[in-house]
C-alpha cells in the first residue's frame, strides 16, 4: 500500500464500526469512513456506533451513498487511499425478496462505482464484504471457496455473487488486488436489530413470541464479531493472489433450537415460540470450511457459541439499560 490511508464503507454499521475500532487502536491509520445512515434500521443506532470515532484526529466521516459516484469521487480527490474495505450494502435475505431492484442498485452498482474509482485512483487493495448466502442450497459441506456458486436462492445472494465477479474482473483487467470475504452469520455487540439473535433477545425479554421458521432444525455457522474482524484485518494486509476468496466462519454449526435454548439460559427467561413455515430464500444449513483462511490469512476464530451468546446478552442488557437511563 502506498500510504496508511484507508476507506471503509458501511463504517457506521455493525461490522464496519468494529473494524474502525480496531484500526483506531493501531495509531498509524488515516481512516475515511463512508455511510449513508439509511433507515433500514434506526439511523440513531448507527450514529451511536460512531460517536466515539468522531473525536479521533485521524478519522473523517462522510454521510454519502455509494450509489452517488460524484460524491464518492470528491472524497477520492481529497485522499490517496491504499486500501478500500467495502462493507456497505443492502443487507438481509428476506427484505431482498421484496426490494430486489433496490438491492441490485446498491450492492451491484454501488460496488461497481467503488471499483471504478479504485481503478481511476490507483488503489492497490480492495476488500469486499461478501456473504455465505452465495452458496445457496449447497449439498457439499462444509462449504469450500472452490464450490460453485451459480445457484443463489435470494436477490441478496445474487447481488453478493455479482459483487465477487466484479472484483475478479477488475483485478484481472486493472491489477487491483481484490479479496472477497464470505461472512457466516455474524453476531455480537451492535448486531443489527433485525437479525435473529438480537431480535430473539428483545422479544423474549419483553415476553413476546418469537417466530421460528421451520421445525427448528436449520443450522447456521454463527461467527462472533471479534473473530470476523480478525479476518478482515488480515485481509487488509493480504499480499497473496491478485484475486482471492475466503470463508470467515466459526466452522461450527448450531441448530436453531439450540440457539434459542442458549438465549433462554442467558436471559433467564423462556421463549414463547410462534411456529412458521420455512421462508423463501432461507437455506437449511451454512457451514464454513475455513482451512484456506487459516493457512493464508492466519485466521483463527476462538469464540464458540456457548461463549459468544453470554457476551451478546451482556451487551444487550447493558444497552437496554443505557437506553432507559438516557
Amino acid at each position: 500500500m502506498s500510504e496508511k490511508q484507508i476507506l471503509v464503507t458501511g463504517a457506521a454499521g455493525f461490522i464496519g464500526s468494529h473494524l474502525v475500532d480496531t484500526l483506531l487502536n493501531e495509531d498509524d491509520w488515516n481512516i475515511t469512513a463512508v455511510d449513508n445512515l439509511n433507515d433500514f434500521y434506526s439511523p440513531e443506532i448507527k450514529r451511536r456506533n460512531i460517536e466515539k470515532h468522531r473525536v479521533a484526529p485521524n478519522y473523517r466521516f462522510f454521510e454519502s451513498d455509494i450509489c452517488d459516484s460524484e460524491a464518492l469521487r470528491k472524497i477520492f480527490d481529497e485522499h490517496d487511499f491504499g486500501c478500500i474495505v467495502h462493507l456497505a450494502a443492502r443487507a438481509g435475505v428476506r427484505p431482498s425478496l421484496c426490494h430486489p431492484k433496490l438491492y441490485a442498485e446498491t450492492n451491484i452498482c454501488g460496488t461497481l462505482n467503488l471499483l471504478e474509482l479504485a481503478r481511476d485512483f490507483g488503489v492497490e487493495q480492495f476488500v469486499f464484504g461478501s456473504s455465505s448466502s452465495v452458496y445457496g442450497i449447497n449439498s457439499s459441506v462444509p462449504f469450500s471457496e472452490d464450490d460453485r456458486i451459480n445457484k443463489p436462492i435470494s436477490p441478496y445472494a445474487s447481488t453478493k455473487a455479482a459483487g465477487e465477479l466484479l472484483c475478479h474482473t477488475y483485478s484481472h483487467l486493472f491489477d487491483i488486488r481484490t479479496v472477497c470475504l464470505r461472512f457466516f452469520t455474524v453476531y455480537g455487540a451492535r448486531q443489527r436489530p433485525d437479525l435473529a439473535i438480537h431480535k430473539f433477545c428483545k422479544l423474549i425479554s419483553q415476553d413476546k413470541p418469537i417466530q421460528m421458521f421451520g421445525d427448528g432444525s436449520t443450522r447456521r455457522d454463527y461467527t462472533y464479531i471479534d473473530d470476523i474482524i480478525q479476518g478482515v484485518r488480515s485481509a487488509i494486509d493480504y499480499a497473496g493472489a491478485k484475486h482471492d476468496i475466503f470463508n470467515l466462519g466459526e466452522s461450527q454449526t448450531v441448530e436453531l433450537t439450540r440457539l434459542i435454548e442458549l438465549i433462554e439460559e442467558n436471559l433467564g427467561k423462556k421463549a414463547i415460540i410462534d411456529r412458521q413455515p420455512m421462508q423463501p430464500g432461507d437455506v437449511p444449513l451454512t457451514y464454513a470450511d475455513i482451512s484456506k483462511a487459516r493457512e493464508l490469512l492466519g485466521y483463527d476464530p476462538t469464540t464458540k457459541i456457548e461463549d459468544g451468546i453470554p457476551k451478546f446478552v451482556e451487551w444487550f442488557e447493558q444497552s437496554r439499560h443505557e437506553a432507559v437511563v438516557s
